[in-house]
Order: C-alpha cells, then sequence, then structure tokens
C-alpha cells in the first residue's frame, strides 16, 4: 500500500481502540473513511472544501479534550489554513496531529494549486511542532501510531515517493560510514542518496523525523569525518539549513543543500520524475551535486 492508503487503513483501525480520537476531513479520503465514519459518528467530520475550517474544528475537538487528526494535502492543511494552525492551535496550545499526502509534487499535473513544497520551512517558523517525514508506508504507519497517544503537536508528511524497505528506529539513523563529508538524506530521498552516493567515501544518515532536529548524531557523523555537508530534502533547499548551523556552530564547516529549487517556479504538467529532474533530485543529478562539493 501507499503511504496514504497505509494512513487511511491504520487511522480506522485506530478510531475503534482509542475513543479520544477523531479524525477531520476536508473532502480528500473522506470516501475511504466511509465505513469507519458509521462506526464512529461524531468522530470522523467531513468539512467539505473549507479548510480554514477544518483546522478550527480541528482545535475546537482538542481542546474539548479529544486527539483530533486532521487530514488533507499540504498545500490546503499548512499553507491555505496557515493562520488558523498558528493562532488556532500553537497559540492555544491545542495539540492535534496534521497527516498530509502529496509531497512537494506529486500530483505534479494538478498544477501550482497542489503542489506544496514550503510546508516543512512554514512550519518551521512556528514552535513546537514535530515533523516527521517517513520515507516508507511502515515508517508513516509506526510514526502516526506513535503520535495518537499524545498531546502535542505533530505533522506527519506522507508522499507517495518512498524507499524499498523501511528503516525502523531512531527518527534519525546512521545508515553507512565514511571519511570524505556527510549526506543527509530525508524521507524518501534515502534510496536515491545510497545510489547517487554508491563507492564514494562518504557518511549517510537518514532521518525520518526533521523536528527535532538530532544535531547530536550529526555533530558525532561530522567528528569521524570530513566537516562537509550535503543535505538532501525532499521539500524546499535549505529547510533544514539553519539546523545545520545551529548544530556546528562550533565547528568550521562548509554545507549544501539540495531540494526543491527557490530560485524559480517550475511551471511543467511532467510526472514526478520530470520534477526531480527539474529540481536536481534525480540519482544522476544530486551524483554530480556530491561530486563538485567534495571536489
Amino acid at each position: 500500500m501507499s503511504m496514504r492508503e497505509t494512513f487511511v487503513s491504520t487511522i480506522a483501525e485506530a478510531l475503534d481502540d482509542h475513543p479520544r480520537l477523531a479524525v477531520v476531513l476536508a473532502d480528500v479520503s473522506a470516501a475511504r473513511l466511509d465505513e469507519a465514519a458509521l462506526r464512529h459518528p461524531g468522530r470522523v467530520i467531513n468539512v467539505g472544501i473549507r479548510e480554514q475550517l477544518l483546522i478550527g474544528v480541528t482545535a475546537g475537538l482538542a481542546l474539548s479534550g479529544l486527539r483530533p487528526v486532521a487530514h488533507t494535502f499540504p498545500s490546503f492543511l499548512v499553507e491555505r489554513p496557515y493562520e488558523q494552525v498558528k493562532l488556532d492551535l500553537t497559540h492555544q496550545g491545542a495539540g492535534a496531529v496534521l497527516v498530509s499526502s502529496g509531497g512537494s509534487y506529486d500530483m505534479s499535473t494538478a498544477g501550482r494549486t497542489h503542489q506544496s513544497p514550503a510546508d516543512v520551512a512554514l512550519l518551521d517558523a512556528i514552535p513546537g511542532w514535530t515533523v516527521h517525514v517517513p520515507g516508507h508506508p511502515e515508517e508513516a504507519r509506526r510514526l502516526l501510531l506513535d503520535a495518537l497517544p499524545g498531546d502535542g503537536t505533530v505533522y506527519l508528511r506522507l508522499s507517495e515517493a518512498e524507499n524499498a524497505t523501511p528503516r525502523l528506529g531512531a527518527g534519525t539513523q546512521l545508515v553507512r560510514r565514511g571519511r570524505r563529508g556527510v549526506v543527509l538524506a530525508v524521507g524518501p530521498m534515502l534510496d536515491r542518496v545510497l545510489e547517487a552516493t554508491r563507492g564514494v567515501d562518504v557518511t549517510v544518515l537518514y532521518a525520518m523525523t526533521v523536528r527535532p532536529f538530532d544535531a547530536r548524531l550529526l555533530r558525532s557523523a561530522v567528528a569521524d569525518a570530513t566537516p562537509e555537508v550535503v543535505l538532501v530534502e525532499p521539500y524546499l533547499a535549505g529547510t533544514s539549513a539553519h539546523q545545520v548551523a545551529e548544530a556546528l556552530a562550533d565547528v568550521p564547516h562548509r554545507l549544501r543543500s539540495l531540494g526543491v529549487r527557490r530560485d524559480t517556479e517550475v511551471r511543467m504538467y511532467g510526472d514526478m520524475a520530470n520534477h526531480d529532474l527539474a529540481h536536481g533530485l534525480d540519482e544522476a543529478s544530486i551524483a554530480a551535486a556530491v561530486k563538485d562539493f567534495l571536489a
């Protein structure tokens, strides 16, 4: 199953086990949860295409003692209702889980309205959010289940792009050790980073949780390698650059950030692979960027 399908099946089962759990939808995936809505009337709420209301209702449910999960595409979950995320949830201390599906440009043929490479950067401007970027459906399932019993604000970013196998463990992991530098791959970027750096003597770290940022593991990796870091993110390039800078504030280092381009808006309607190529996030482009940086 895809990450989105895994989310739907997992949350439907979780409604049976967690009496505090509520799911708030804005049409997206609503039909897939019809049976769950029949079993739990009042705890599966579809507000229709009203994204600001989606977050407002989610905050109200949280303030009433429930644990709400809000779900839609990232451009409608974070960007459109950003004020409500900032005020209704964060400012009021209303804990909720936001689950998006669509990555930066999974729905590339739907145009710019359905693309959201800035979602993590926007949430990064609000304090207190935990941000997960799984690279496999099983990782997404476990991260979701871990978030349900809590009371904090959690963003789970799902995508059609994924790695071949799950890596179940800590939010950031050491995948391969090397000496010429450190490459930090986020979520679904891992497999292509491993392929792009095949035969290159670099340490590879994998992050499925980017907030809080694992400064300790990065410092440890840099201590054992040349202090040159390549950051590969599936959203706006450089979103975690300030986290790397803070983690290595006392360590002279160089940083190269790869991700969705900031210098221009890609206006084509190609598939995901076309967009990967346009943003330099395909294996060949990553390999060339790493080679050039380390040279």
